[in-house]
């Protein structure tokens, strides 16, 4: 079955970006002249994903705004003669099919995805984290989405972190497919440990925001119990899957920016703005001309 819907959890309170995320979603934090949220969606549409489901709170009303037509500021655009921006404002309302579901509580990950569950239907559905942006050649999604063409299971994005970083992430116990087509970047997974203590992962891929799952995702959150800090954890949900279907890992190409940190995320602001051509090459030389001796 081909995977035409992506949820994008978008209900955290942003404590990390604190006080700015008072009132501004840290999804809507701006990338150059773009919000963090923006590039996930439009990475989700080049993959194919006809309907993009967003899981919500009530101070994320800006997200809503965002993605919705805005009459008056297109007239003001039109009537000024800014075609091509008048032309980008329209392209973000037309992006693809947007539905909002509210997530009451903030239980995690794995309750953000339950309660996209009547939206997303029995049905295979990408999983999206806009705090991770990635950057290649193609949508990191869609090549999860061509794995999951090829082996009707779940799908996890993967990357290779340092050894001290493990503890930040969920990681796999992975064993290589040798599957000439994918060049050694396949893992069947044999396990996963949320956030393992230093010294103790199983490997360095980490799961990074991107995963193409299975309909029976729901039925295992709905029996996962609490875990840490209350929260139903999504690892814990796929650790009960991996009891009756298979799980894979993806080792991704393209370059992965943390935007849920403020360093990550001032490393991809800065990164996006040199590749741009319109301010990259006038950017480059501010850079060069700073004197950054401490």
């Amino acid at each position: 079955m081909r995977v035409r819907k992506a949820v994008f959890p978008a209900a955290g309170w942003g404590t990390r970006f604190l006080p700015v995320t008072k009132a501004q979603p840290k999804e809507m934090l701006p990338l150059v002249d773009k919000p963090v949220i923006q590039y996930a969606v439009e990475e989700a549409v080049a993959a194919g994903i006809e309907q993009v489901i967003i899981v919500t709170s009530s101070q994320k009303r800006a997200i809503e705004d965002h993605f919705d037509l805005s009459y008056e500021l297109e007239q003001v655009l039109e009537a000024k003669g800014d075609i091509e921006m008048l032309r980008r404002v329209r392209h973000i309302s037309d992006l693809a099919q947007i539905s909002y579901v509210r997530q009451k509580e903030q239980l995690g990950l794995g309750h953000a995805v339950l309660v996209a569950k009547d939206l997303v239907g029995h049905e295979p559905f990408a999983l999206i984290l806009s705090d991770d942006v990635v950057v290649g050649p193609r949508p990191c999604i869609g090549q999860l989405m061509r794995v999951f063409g090829q082996t009707h299971a779940s799908v996890l994005a993967v990357a290779q972190v340092p050894a001290e970083e493990t503890s930040r992430y969920g990681v796999i116990d992975g064993e290589q497919v040798d599957d000439p087509h994918d060049g050694g970047r396949l893992y069947r997974v044999r396990g996963l440990v949320e956030k393992p203590r230093p010294g103790t992962a199983p490997s360095n891929l980490a799961i990074i925001g991107r995963y193409v799952l299975t309909p029976k995702i729901f039925d295992k959150l709905e029996q996962t119990q609490r875990g840490a800090g209350g929260e139903i954890q999504l690892t814990d949900a796929l650790q009960a899957l991996m009891a009756e279907q298979e799980i894979y890992g993806y080792a991704f190409e393209g370059v992965r920016y943390d935007a849920g940190t403020p360093m990550g995320w001032l490393q991809a602001s800065v990164e996006l703005a040199l590749e741009r051509p319109d301010i990259g090459p006038a950017f480059r030389r501010y850079l060069a001309g700073l004197d950054l001796r401490d």
